[in-house]
């Protein structure tokens, strides 16, 4: 191993990039199965976040029109006051986490997209978008996200395989559900379990969703259940581009979670499949309007999304004195030189197809990344 590491640092000081460039090509050719992997990934791993969370298999029912007897206190609650705040301090650029740098802008006839990424120092990749639609209300568009039953009905979310209703609040609004996605042949399907709950302020809408612990809901093998999970909205109303009046809507979205991959991999992913993802949302945005206009029934999650716990923005804004420790959204991410990213991606792409074939044992998986990283980290400092 050590003789090949050297091998390969020696490639690497070739004079010129096209002694570098066939070097490489020769001696790992294999790594460019790196590039499979990314279309797999993309496939996976394109960000559900943006589509509020992205088939044919079986659904468990929406639960019927009584609600459940859940303890109503706030502190019992999945979801409480802590997470708004921690929302609208996100909202508002004002949490104190690192700058975010941006990684796509793209626009149809009827939306627009925007999207960031940032790293943390511990935890995986945090990822921020704006997206603008045209002619929709924020209400309907927080119906649309919060409810499990249309997505599956019209596959906009083709990663949604089951959702169950475990726990619900009628007078908050808070519900519990369990979740199982979809992902590819290599993976097993992942498993969350969700709190959520919305907040109001003068039609602004906080949406908060993310992973709970439910110790009653016994872990399976298959499909692995996902602890650290995030993914939360504001809604509100926009500008529309066509002619300045408020008739389109914003969604502003927040998303980061521990799928049990690695993270540069699940990087690699979400840049890959996002804007594939991001275009299935409007179609079943627009779908959902129709079947509004046309007074079908609500589902139980559509009313459940209705129940919105109120309070003041402004109040809230003026009483958090807090520090803008997370600097400006910057407008792209740094470009780094050839030698940090040509090795990079070809190395810890290399890894990922070697660990999903060599070994399925989670030891040789990490060896195989660690001195995938080593490596990688070599290749930066030259």
């Amino acid at each position: 191993m050590v003789l090949i590491l050297e091998a390969l640092v020696e490639i690497l000081r070739r004079p010129t990039v096209a002694d570098v460039a066939v070097e490489l090509a020769a001696f790992v050719a294999p790594l460019w199965i790196a590039v499979f992997a990314g279309l797999l990934l993309g496939w996976a791993w394109r960000p559900g976040w943006a589509a509020g969370l992205s088939g044919a298999v079986r659904t468990e029912s929406a639960p019927s029109p009584g609600p459940h007897s859940v303890e109503e206190r706030s502190e019992k609650l999945a979801v409480t006051e802590e997470d708004l705040e921690h929302l609208f301090r996100l909202v508002e650029v004002t949490d104190g986490g690192p700058e975010w740098h941006k990684m796509m802008d793209k626009s149809l006839p009827n939306m627009r997209y925007q999207a960031w990424r940032r790293d943390p120092e511990t935890g995986p990749p945090q990822y921020r978008s704006s997206t603008i639609y045209e002619d929709v209300t924020p209400e309907i568009v927080r119906d649309f996200f919060w409810d499990d039953e249309f997505r599956i009905k019209n596959g906009w979310d083709d990663m949604l395989l089951e959702h169950t209703t475990l726990e619900e609040c009628p007078t908050t609004g808070t519900m519990v559900v369990q979740w199982v996605r979809k992902f590819p042949f290599f993976c097993s399907n992942r498993e969350y379990i969700i709190g959520r709950r919305i907040w109001e302020s003068g039609r602004t809408y906080y949406c908060v969703t993310k992973g709970v612990p439910r110790p009653a809901v016994p872990r399976r093998n298959k499909p692995r259940r996902v602890d650290l999970y995030y993914s939360s909205w504001c809604i509100r109303a926009a500008e529309s581009r066509r002619d300045g009046r408020m008739t389109a809507c914003e969604v502003l979205l927040f998303h980061h979670e521990d799928m049990g991959i690695p993270w540069e991999i699940a990087k690699l992913g979400v840049r890959q499949g996002m804007w594939s993802c991001v275009r299935k949302i409007e179609p079943g945005l627009r779908a959902y309007q129709l079947a509004r206009r046309s007074n079908e029934p609500l589902s139980r999650f559509a009313f459940m999304a209705q129940i919105n716990t109120k309070f003041d923005a402004d109040k809230l804004r003026s009483f958090k004195t807090i520090t803008d420790l997370s600097g400006n959204v910057v407008e792209a991410e740094k470009q780094k030189n050839w030698t940090s990213s040509i090795p990079k991606f070809l190395v810890v792409g290399g890894a990922v197809a070697i660990a999903c074939t060599l070994d399925h044992g989670l030891l040789t998986k990490a060896v195989i990344f660690g001195v995938a990283r080593r490596f990688a980290n070599i290749g930066k400092r030259l």
